[in-house]
């Protein structure tokens, strides 16, 4: 298996590590529902070296990326990101990722670890076909280490080792910064569905960043938490996960990616896509609340009066809402919040019901 540069750290801390796509991971370090809460109510620190950031550098890297990627880029700011999918000629969902735009000509994917080869191999063929010769795209993704710092308390852990002064750092923006004076980027942003922050630096100095938080973030409550909890947190904000929820045989349209995906300009599957959303739409991944006692699990079958209707993606039991919840790909016409459902686990069919997304959504800070 692949390891971060925080490997060694995780078997300090006591991680239990697993194989998560190819790398060492922890999925814990105490218990799931403890580093759950814990990014809830204070700060959870998390080690996200595995994924990967891919530079797109050059005149062209705009007429490139809007090309690849099915969200319209053309109002982004220098310091914004932006959310969105890569699509194959089908419409199928290649990778979901980030855009950050550092200046006119100058780029950053930051994509799933899982995904990250192929995305490059993707993108480097699309410029090839579209004949972009002006545009560099360069893996990035060794030299680059990653920390996501989540949690209500997360801004005030940060400022004590950031350079900048973090309050107006707007959601979804970023900024180059010095934390513990390496060069860094910083941007408010993350996959908690909290405030939180997301850490780049060079892959050598992340170790010594991460060790810093800890230390300092010790007396606010900060903890290091695991993919287990990193699953639960993203799951009660309605975040989907690839590999699960998506992959390159269902589409934005399917999923709740719609927003991102803008049918007025072309891209790589635009036409596909506009075809589906003429009157071929059949299904489409819902949110859903179990009414009776069980946790649906990915793979376990939906069904409606006595039929097999669909399948879960996704589920778990939330330690925030202590209800049992999930994602489902039903039928069209039974995608309404409302819709009673049957999950079937085990030998029984539970009932469940469709519900809007996210399960939670944290209170604003006044």
């Amino acid at each position: 298996m692949k390891k971060t540069p925080l490997y060694e750290h995780h078997l300090a801390l006591g991680g239990k590590i697993i194989d998560f796509g190819g790398w060492a991971m922890p999925v814990q370090y105490t218990n799931v529902i403890e580093e759950h809460q814990t990014t809830r109510m204070k700060a959870g620190l998390f080690d996200i070296c595995h994924m990967g950031e891919i530079e797109i550098k050059g005149p062209q890297a705009f007429d490139l990326l809007q090309w690849v990627l099915s969200r319209n880029i053309v109002e982004q700011a220098v310091g914004q990101i932006k959310l969105s999918v890569i699509t194959n000629e089908h419409g199928g969902i290649i990778d979901d990722l980030t855009v950050y735009k550092f200046n006119r000509d100058h780029y950053m994917m930051v994509t799933n670890a899982g995904t990250k080869d192929k995305d490059l191999s993707w993108v480097a063929k699309q410029k090839e076909i579209k004949g972009f010769s002006d545009v560099q795209i360069t893996d990035i993704s060794d030299q680059t280490g990653k920390l996501d710092i989540q949690g209500p308390l997360s801004q005030m852990i940060l400022q004590h080792i950031t350079v900048d002064d973090l309050v107006p750092l707007r959601y979804y923006h970023t900024m180059n910064t010095r934390v513990m004076n390496f060069p860094a980027i910083v941007s408010r942003s993350g996959y908690t569905g909290e405030d939180g922050f997301e850490i780049y630096a060079n892959s050598e100095k992340i170790a010594c960043i991460w060790n810093t938080l800890l230390e300092i973030g010790a007396d606010f409550g900060l903890k290091p938490v695991g993919l287990g909890a990193r699953d639960t947190l993203r799951l009660e904000a309605g975040m989907m996960l690839y590999g699960n929820d998506m992959d390159e045989t269902i589409t934005p349209l399917d999923v709740v990616y719609g927003w991102v995906t803008d049918l007025e300009k072309d891209f790589v599957g635009s036409t596909a896509l506009r075809k589906l959303k003429e009157g071929s739409l059949r299904r489409k991944l819902v949110g859903f609340e179990m009414e009776e006692r069980g946790i649906a699990r990915h793979g376990y079958k939906v069904f409606k009066e006595g039929r097999e209707i669909g399948e879960v993606t996704s589920g778990t039991f939330t330690p925030t809402l202590q209800k049992a919840v999930g994602l489902a790909f039903v039928p069209i016409s039974y995608s309404e919040p409302g819709t009673e459902i049957f999950v079937q686990i085990r030998n029984h069919h539970a009932r469940a019901r469709v519900v809007g997304l996210p399960f939670y959504k944290r209170k604003k800070q006044q």
